[in-house]
């Protein structure tokens, strides 16, 4: 999708701070941190939300989830603990229609959020 954020960055066309990928899922820093740490993963091809992806049922949200992980294990926090968070829909609070993990870290989080 030409017109997809997301799927620019997947591709290398959009610039971002990339911390890590491979050959399914692209991790970058969020522009608008809301943790000291705060990474976006999301995989190379377009799936809209996580809806979405979990219906393709390809592996590929396992793959993210992993790479989530993996994430936190490089940026040091998977010990003292990290949030993944999905989300789905305007209502939600997605505001890129390409769906993404945030990992979120480095301090104590709050439920609910903010």
């Amino acid at each position: 999708m030409p017109e997809c954020l997301f799927c620019g960055i997947a591709v290398g066309d959009i610039p971002a701070t990339i911390v890590s990928a491979n050959s399914r899922t692209v991790a970058f820093r969020d522009i608008n941190p809301q943790a000291p740490v705060h990474i976006l993963v999301i995989p190379r091809v377009h799936h809209r939300n996580l809806a979405d992806l979990g219906a393709a049922a390809d592996g590929l949200l396992g793959d993210l989830v992993a790479h989530a992980r993996e994430v936190a294990v490089a940026e040091g926090i998977v010990d003292s603990g990290y949030r993944v968070v999905f989300n789905t829909g305007p209502q939600a609070g997605q505001t890129v229609d390409h769906v993404h993990a945030h990992v979120l870290g480095g301090r104590p989080m709050s439920w609910p959020p903010g």
